[in-house]
């Protein structure tokens, strides 16, 4: 058996059997590399020498929570829920709630698609903008696996469609492999082709938004609990707060980490006395708690990566899925999808599946007659599958962060298998459809 099955089959089962998903990402990793032939202690030394690639991420993840908590002390979610429940109304007819409901829908989705091309920060937005708006979500009965599904949206097809940002270089890593194994593309012909899979998940969007989750949800109603919850804000320390994020965004930019970004926008605080600096003990332990599942689930994935590596069974699963192929071009690029879905499950990362696949896939789909947007197409596709829905994928891991701070909010169950459904899903058939058409 492959390896790399086993591990990821261990490894969904126990996540949704509601084992934590850290310990489903050791066990799965474990047997990963027992199956694959590494032996304990080889299993263990992989595993161990990976987790170090998690660690700039997890500690990312505390910082931005540390800056989240300090966001929250100087009065900034005090004065959104002010404001926007003036809009919504305590009582509130039906009708200024669905507006409140789509105003809130919109922005997060407009602001998720700018973290990946415009404005290029990627997750780091999350736990700043979502924890202060849970308590009106919550008010509006607004369910948060579709919060879930916008934001995971906004993290994914503006990168796999459009050549700006992140979206570079995901398309940059795309065509220099498929170049490397024998077609000559450039960048400017990667959008067309994956636009069609792209059309897949918005139709997966519009089916969460109207169908799937358009019915109130209840939730405790007790905002994020914080020690200075009944004091008032002042509104120095919320026009400093404006200025702390706008520096956080501009830092992460530049210096192109979240951990400078995150550092900076506190600096921000403690020199403006929003905060002061005996609080910051207390905030950073908040913050670094609030973050810390994330953290944790990032370096475990590292490590479950690098056995699956070592074990050298990923290669052998893309090569055996070519052998079974033969001269069937429809039955070709529905398994080389599926392929590239139980890969970045596991994995975690499209941008780290590429290298991996096209390696084989793009010699395969030219031997088929595949034509080069189709081959496009085919592994742009099935590098970005299992990104909407892997538990270690920070696609996933992110719109947990944000959604479960009040504790309400399952990363399994709310949070990567509604963004399966709705993404991997309708990518596996608009890709397969595209791969015939093009």
């Amino acid at each position: 058996m492959n390896a790399v099955i086993i591990a990821v089959t261990v490894m969904l089962v126990l996540s949704l059997c509601r084992v934590n998903v850290v310990f489903a990402l050791v066990i799965g990793a474990f047997t990963g590399g027992i199956v694959g032939g590494l032996g304990v202690n080889e299993t263990v030394g992989a595993f161990t020498a990976g987790v170090g690639g998690g660690a700039n991420i997890a500690l990312s993840y505390a910082l931005l929570g540390g800056f989240a908590v300090a966001i929250s002390h100087a009065g900034l979610p005090k004065w959104l829920v002010e404001k926007v429940l003036k809009v919504v109304g305590k009582e509130g007819d039906s009708r200024r709630k669905a507006l409140s409901k789509t105003l809130i829908v919109f922005v997060i989705f407009i602001i998720a698609c700018f973290s990946q091309n415009l404005i290029p920060i990627h997750i780091a937005f999350i736990p700043l903008l979502i924890p202060p708006l849970l308590h009106i979500m919550n008010e509006l009965q607004l369910d948060r696996r579709l919060i879930a599904c916008v934001l995971t949206f906004g993290l994914t097809a503006p990168y796999i469609l459009l050549p700006v940002g992140f979206g570079q270089l995901f398309q940059q890593i795309l065509v220099d492999n498929i170049a490397k194994n024998g077609l000559d593309v450039q960048i400017a012909d990667i959008a067309m082709p994956m636009l069609i899979p792209v059309i897949g998940m918005v139709f997966g969007l519009l089916f969460a938004v109207f169908i799937s989750y358009r019915k109130p949800r209840q939730y405790q109603s007790s905002a994020i609990s914080t020690e200075d919850e009944g004091e008032e804000y002042q509104t120095w320390g919320v026009i400093f707060s404006f200025v702390a994020i706008i520096v956080t965004m501009v830092v992460q930019i530049v210096t192109d980490s979240m951990v400078f970004g995150a550092i900076s926008g506190i600096t921000v605080l403690y020199l403006s006395r929003s905060i002061s600096w005996s609080q910051s003990d207390v905030l950073f332990t908040k913050g670094m708690q609030m973050m810390a599942f994330i953290g944790f689930t990032m370096i475990a994935a590292s490590g479950f990566a690098e056995v699956l590596e070592q074990t050298g069974h990923v290669e052998s699963l893309v090569q055996n899925a070519s052998n079974l192929i033969g001269n069937h071009k429809s039955i070709g690029a529905l398994l080389m999808l599926v392929v590239g879905l139980i890969v970045t499950m596991g994995i975690g990362s499209s941008f780290s599946t590429i290298p991996i696949i096209a390696s084989i896939f793009v010699p395969l789909s030219l031997e088929l007659g595949f034509s080069p947007m189709a081959t496009i197409c085919i592994v742009g596709t099935a590098a970005a599958l299992g990104d909407a829905g892997s538990p270690a994928s920070d696609s996933t891991l992110g719109p947990t962060a944000g959604l479960n701070a009040d504790l309400q909010h399952n990363h399994i169950w709310d949070s990567c298998v509604p963004t399966f459904l709705h993404y991997n899903i309708p990518l596996i058939l608009f890709g397969w459809l595209a791969a015939i058409i093009l």
